[in-house]
């Protein structure tokens, strides 16, 4: 990982959710669609078999998951959200006004935040890149995908708790 990239934080319950869905997924999960590739490639003709293609393509789905579960977990910082100082970092909740409107929101990976109604933006988005390491009251732009130049006031940056 370069010194560089965006450091993903994960609390402790989040990091053993994905650890536990990539152990399953890894060997259980692999093992059903194992069968049920092979159960439907005994039906016969594989060009016209709905189920024989359908299970591959879901065997693919998985095997990426376990491949972004694997790099996820690698790089990961695990522990408690970091504390707050008014500077915007991975892991912290940004109230932000967007586009003149004000939006509250978790900077970090999704998958910290499964269970909360917080939208999450990644440090990679155009908004997460824009605001990271800024501080309360910094005003910034990023470039939206249409091509606007879209402002940004970060208003409050906060701990995050698991809400």
């Amino acid at each position: 990982m370069s010194s560089d990239a965006p450091v993903t934080f994960l609390t402790q319950d989040a990091y053993d959710r994905l650890a536990n869905e990539l152990e399953y997924l890894s060997t259980t999960g692999r093992e059903e669609i194992a069968k049920r590739i092979e159960s439907a490639r005994e039906e016969g003709d594989l060009k016209e078999n709905g189920g024989y293609h359908a299970a591959k393509d879901e065997q693919g789905k998985q095997e990426a998951r376990i491949r972004t579960l694997k790099a996820l977990l690698k790089d990961a910082t695990v522990g408690e959200a970091p504390q707050s100082h008014g500077v915007v970092e991975s892991g912290t909740i940004v109230t932000a006004i967007v586009a003149g409107g004000e939006e509250r929101f978790l900077l970090g990976n999704r998958e910290i935040a499964v269970d909360s109604e917080l939208d999450v933006y990644s440090e990679a988005s155009p908004l997460g890149a824009a605001i990271l390491g800024q501080s309360e009251g910094a005003k910034v732009s990023y470039t939206a995908p249409n091509g606007r130049e879209i402002p940004v006031e970060v208003v409050k940056v906060e701990t995050y708790s698991g809400e």
